[in-house]
């Protein structure tokens, strides 16, 4: 079986983004639009100030990605971020659509201070605990957050994952938003964590595929990789995937993958689909970088992993691209241990996004501080 060093063998992982340090604030920073109308409202807490654009200076690690490394101490999916410049306009928007023109039960939390505390209601993977300082941040720029647990690492029943501290009014407003994100992310992370660990020993990787929830593709595929899955592509700029209809309508796989060759940058990768034996072998032979063996049996891939290896040994003697990257799709989880076995390199899932149900956590206030 041919192991790859690199964690993503196409690419397309995550890599923490950001932008130049923002200026100074000014002194009466405008409302936005998402909010302005509650603000007018006055059903926001004196001092309720949200943040009022990306440029805006903001504590913490909106001022660069939202790496996990800096969570709490323990096991931790080290390495993983996100970037700030894709994830703040998101976060904005959701707060707006549930906050609409103000939550009405602000006037009753006027100046008052709160604490509270995520609590797991059920074993699993954390994962959305970089989000929850930014998105409380853009309603309460002073609020405390402080991790318990890192995005990536288990938990059980009854565990405390965060606490935080600020007006009351924001914690209210932000809670729901918040704790739907984490327990979606938490969902597909858990899912991915059983998947994963039915492959441990033997070699193979578990990636996720473009069937993600509109809107919300970056954050799924990073709880997949919290998980400890790979990513395959983020989207159709990533790695060209030849499929059934580019191949009926291509003229076949020889010209399919020339005219892209041709036509993408040179480090762009090529993947095929294969259905059969034969056009996974001309797959190979026409150069493809991967091949996409699909609903192929457990049986069928064990003789037919090292011909395909077979033959991208010679067509790299002949001069041509190296080895082959092989990955089955159409799996069923209980056959991932037979698949495993078979000397592929990947097996790609849509699973732990499509079909995995959240994980239950809920937000415990304590007593309002004076």
């Amino acid at each position: 079986m041919v192991v790859h060093s690199d964690p993503d063998p196409f690419g397309s992982g995550g890599s923490a983004g950001g932008h130049d340090s923002a200026p100074a604030a000014p002194a009466a920073p405008a409302v936005p639009a998402a909010l302005g109308a509650a603000a007018s409202l006055g059903i926001l807490a004196p001092g309720f100030v949200p943040i009022t654009s990306s440029s805006d200076p903001v504590p913490g690690p909106m001022s660069g990605g939202l790496a996990v490394a800096s969570a709490a101490p323990g096991p931790t999916a080290a390495g993983l971020a996100l970037p700030a410049a894709l994830i703040e306009p998101l976060l904005r928007a959701w707060l707006a659509e549930d906050l609409g023109r103000g939550d009405l039960t602000a006037p009753a939390l006027v100046g008052r201070m709160g604490r509270g505390s995520w609590v797991a209601k059920a074993e699993g993977v954390f994962c959305g605990g970089v989000l929850v300082e930014p998105l409380f941040r853009l309603l309460d720029p002073a609020v405390v957050v402080r991790r318990l647990v890192a995005d990536g690492e288990p938990v059980r029943a009854g565990q405390r994952l965060l606490q935080l501290e600020g007006q009351a009014a924001a914690l209210v407003a932000g809670e729901r938003t918040a704790l739907n994100l984490a327990m979606r992310l938490s969902g597909i992370a858990t899912a991915t964590a059983a998947l994963v660990a039915e492959l441990e020993g033997t070699g193979v990787r578990l990636a996720d595929t473009r069937k993600t929830t509109p809107g919300l593709r970056v954050l799924e595929k990073y709880a997949v990789r919290c998980g400890g899955g790979v990513n395959h592509r983020l989207g159709l700029d990533d790695a060209a995937m030849l499929k059934e209809n580019h191949l009926a309508w291509s003229g076949g796989i020889g010209p399919a993958i020339a005219a892209v060759r041709a036509a993408a940058p040179w480090p762009a990768r090529v993947i095929v689909e294969a259905e059969t034996e034969a056009e996974a072998n001309a797959a190979v032979r026409a150069g493809a970088d991967a091949v996409l063996l699909d609903e192929f049996s457990p049986e069928a891939l064990h003789a037919l992993v090292p011909r395909l290896r077979a033959l991208a040994a010679e067509r790299m003697a002949a001069g041509g691209s190296g080895a082959v990257v092989l990955e089955a799709s159409g799996v069923r989880p209980e056959q991932l241990r037979a698949y495993g076995a078979t000397g592929i390199d990947l097996i790609s899932t849509s699973a732990p996004i499509t079909r995995s149900a959240w994980l239950d956590l809920s937000m415990r206030f304590e007593p309002v501080l004076a």
